[in-house]
């Protein structure tokens, strides 16, 4: 009775202990934790406050699964004493339990695991019985396990009491790789085709030498703590150190963080064997070019490459080195991400009795399998990356190729400029291919092919366009449920030509990112004892490695990688001296820039509008003559602008990015014949369309565009006038347009001035 007493206050003693700190909580119990709540509410959490363990009761309640585990061990120990005397450190092999975790984190009867010979290859996994077909099944196989669905107890100690359970019998978890049935290629071929470089030490189950020090397993090995998170919120990206950047002139890399080494010829030695010879073999001499940027992505540092030079401005080899070099790193990243679970997975089916709950080597996973993302503006582009990627594997690729060509277009090459076209080179090639931007698919890469079209939570990568995951983030149509939770493990994201997504809406790569690296609502088949502590502790978007490529800077890329970008190994961006595109204009035009006050960037809009209806306007209602072409570069401030001439009841016509080709047409005409006097123009009609308004005898560019190439063209509009006039409205805070247009001292000069009219001719 004293002993009764005794245990029955310690436990209560127990139940008033605080809760334990996070810090001091190891990774497999906030794994647990992570699916208890999933089974309890049905969804996981979405909040960014930290896992907290829930304190154990005075005395939990008995449950049937209980006492279902405790005649099974009862069994198993009668069994074995009757065939042979105990043994007081080593149970037979017959007497050894392992736990089995169901796919759905719900713990089934224990049953002892067969050798690795008797058990064979991995088996599909099989579709949940019902509870009568169960028992039937039973009845006539007394091995199988039992899933107590329906007479599971959740309580607040369960998934802690999972854990010490399964300590205490010694028994190891069975490997859930993240994928689906096809990864039985990858569990048969675990053990082979491995290169010597990549091989593992068996003897003291660990890596060798070459693996733990490749940048890979340095980058996900680390684990930050709660003061370092703070510190990478807190702190403002200072770039201290610059190095040159290769076969781009007048430019430089400029980075946080410890400085990176200018020579590039041993990071190959952090590829596995594989991807090294199929590349050499593949790209030969021009393999030297790639590494350049390849030492960048390898370095797992956030990079904004904004003076990239697209393959559709001739070009074609510095886009297509830089391409080459980021799919190489995203190939790199997923080949050893996937060969260490499946490394562990062999492990776990040669030693059914290993415990992985006090062993970090194994945790290998995130919450779902996806690990690279590429978001891409069109169609074209994305059939140019796929290729590619095809291309720079050493896999074969098995399926769904017709179905892709049939969707993405059967194009080998980029079409050739008319020898004769109206239309500037640049457009011809640009929107050469299929131009829908709504596409998103998953690419799965197994030990010996790539499947296309796979499945989102067993692919490896991920390809889509903003809109398209947007679309899918929202649920889609028809009011289907919001699934996105292949979003949650991301690792790399790769956003290519941003430029281009720019002229799109930007608002929904935005979006994209906002959902980044969120806690899952579901498991997914995850299993949850191999979860790598950082993802437990929400701080996967302090490991994302995010890629950004645009041929100009814009704010709002400057805004996303400042403000969503938050990798804790560093960042690198581009800083470049622009000559500017003042030469390439071929007529003689006095250009008049005004400069007008700005305070902030909030206020930039309205300081922009209110200059121009009060300076600028009252100065162009004056004059009789038309022929006045006026230039903006966003949606929004054509719609400002068009409102207001319309309660100015001035005479003009407009073209933006909505118009019917109708409309257009007859704009056009108006405005040549002179039934208009003013013609408002939008950069993203003239993206889109390039078209060349003839008539126009003053170019008034409110705001000034961003791609550098259409201020030459707007310009070289008046050459058809006799008496040409260009007027040229800017701030303070256009220093990015300003400098690729006119150049980076010039520039500096018009914003430092105390003057603000300048002339160019």
């Amino acid at each position: 009775m004293r002993a009764f007493k005794t245990s029955r206050l310690a436990q209560k003693q127990k139940a008033r202990r605080p809760p334990t700190p996070k810090a001091q909580i190891p990774p497999t119990q906030r794994a647990s934790q992570w699916a208890h709540n999933l089974k309890r509410t049905g969804h996981g959490p979405r909040s960014t406050q930290p896992f907290t363990p829930a304190p154990s009761p005075p005395v939990p309640s008995p449950s049937i699964l209980h006492q279902r585990r405790a005649a099974a061990a009862a069994s198993a120990a009668a069994s074995a004493a009757s065939s042979s005397p105990p043994l007081p450190c080593a149970p037979s092999p017959s007497a050894t339990l392992c736990c089995r975790r169901h796919p759905h984190g719900r713990m089934g009867k224990r049953k002892s695991m067969p050798s690795a010979t008797a058990r064979g290859a991995k088996s599909r996994p099989k579709r949940p019985r019902s509870a009568k077909q169960g028992a039937e099944l039973r009845e006539e196989n007394p091995q199988l396990p039992e899933h107590d669905d329906a007479e599971t107890v959740d309580t607040e100690p369960r998934a802690a009491e999972t854990v010490q359970h399964e300590k205490e019998s010694n028994g190891g978890f069975q490997a859930v790789v993240q994928g689906d049935e096809d990864d039985t290629e990858d569990d048969l071929d675990a053990s082979s085709g491995d290169d010597p470089g990549d091989t593992i030490n068996k003897g003291n189950n660990c890596f060798d030498e070459t693996e733990t020090s490749c940048s890979f397993h340095r980058h996900v090995s680390r684990v930050l703590t709660n003061e370092e998170v703070k510190a990478l919120i807190k702190q403002n990206s200072k770039f201290k150190w610059e190095i040159p950047a290769v076969d781009i002139p007048r430019s430089k890399w400029v980075g946080t963080g410890e400085k990176m080494q200018e020579g590039c010829d041993d990071h190959l030695d952090d590829v596995k064997g594989k991807l090294r010879d199929h590349w050499q073999h593949t790209l030969s001499d021009h393999l030297n070019s790639r590494m350049s940027f390849f030492s960048l992505c390898n370095s797992y540092r956030d990079i904004m490459h904004c003076n990239k030079k697209p393959f559709y401005l001739k070009r074609n080899g510095v886009d297509s080195s830089t391409m080459d070099a980021y799919i190489m790193h995203a190939l790199n990243h997923v080949h050893r991400t996937r060969d260490v679970v499946i490394r562990n997975d062999a492990k776990l089916r040669n030693d059914a009795n290993r415990d992985i709950s006090d062993d970090n080597t194994y945790l290998d996973q995130g919450f779902t399998r996806p690990k690279v993302l590429f978001l891409l503006p069109l169609k074209s582009f994305a059939r140019r990356i796929v290729k590619r990627l095809i291309q720079l594997s050493p896999l074969q690729q098995k399926n769904a190729m017709g179905p892709f060509k049939k969707e993405f277009g059967e194009s080998d090459d980029e079409m050739e400029v008319p020898e004769h076209g109206t239309k500037p080179a640049d457009f011809d090639l640009l929107f050469s291919g299929d131009i829908d931007d709504h596409f998103l698919f998953g690419i799965k890469l197994t030990k010996k092919s790539i499947k296309l079209y796979s499945n989102f939570y067993s692919s490896d990568i991920i390809i889509a366009s903003p809109l398209a995951l947007k679309r899918k983030i929202d649920g889609g149509e028809h009011g289907k449920e919001k699934d996105f939770d292949f979003l949650s493990s991301i690792e790399i994201v790769v956003v290519d030509h941003a430029d281009v997504i720019s002229m799109q809406n930007w608002a929904h790569l935005e979006a994209v990112f906002e959902q980044l690296n969120h806690l899952p609502s579901k498991e997914h088949g995850t299993n949850v004892m191999r979860i790598r502590p950082w993802y437990l502790d929400q701080h996967a978007q302090y490991y994302r490695q995010t890629i950004l490529l645009s041929s100009y800077l814009t704010p709002e890329i400057n805004a996303l990688f400042n403000g969503l970008c938050f990798n804790y190994e560093g960042k690198i961006k581009m800083v470049t001296e622009h000559a500017g595109v003042l030469p390439k204009i071929q007529l003689e035009a006095r250009q008049v820039y005004e400069r007008f006050d700005a305070s902030s960037i909030a206020e930039a809009d309205d300081a922009r509008f209110d200059y121009f209806c009060n300076k600028v306007y009252p100065k162009i209602q004056d004059l009789d003559e038309g022929g006045l072409l006026l230039f903006v570069s966003s949606y929004f401030e054509y719609i400002r602008i068009k409102n207001f001439l319309k309660s100015k009841e001035a005479s003009f016509c407009r073209i933006g990015e909505a118009t019917s080709q109708q409309d257009i047409s007859r704009s056009r005409l108006w405005f040549f014949e002179g039934k208009k006097k003013i013609l408002l123009y939008s950069e993203r009609s003239h993206f889109y369309h390039r078209y060349k308004i003839r008539g126009t005898n003053h170019l008034l560019i409110y705001s000034l565009p961003g791609r550098k190439e259409f201020y030459p063209e707007l310009v070289n509009m008046l050459g058809e006038s006799e008496n040409p006039k260009c007027n040229v409205l800017f701030s303070r805070l256009d220093l990015l347009k300003l400098e690729r247009i006119i150049g980076t001292s010039s520039a500096r000069r018009l914003v430092s001035s105390d003057k603000s009219m300048f002339v160019f001719c």
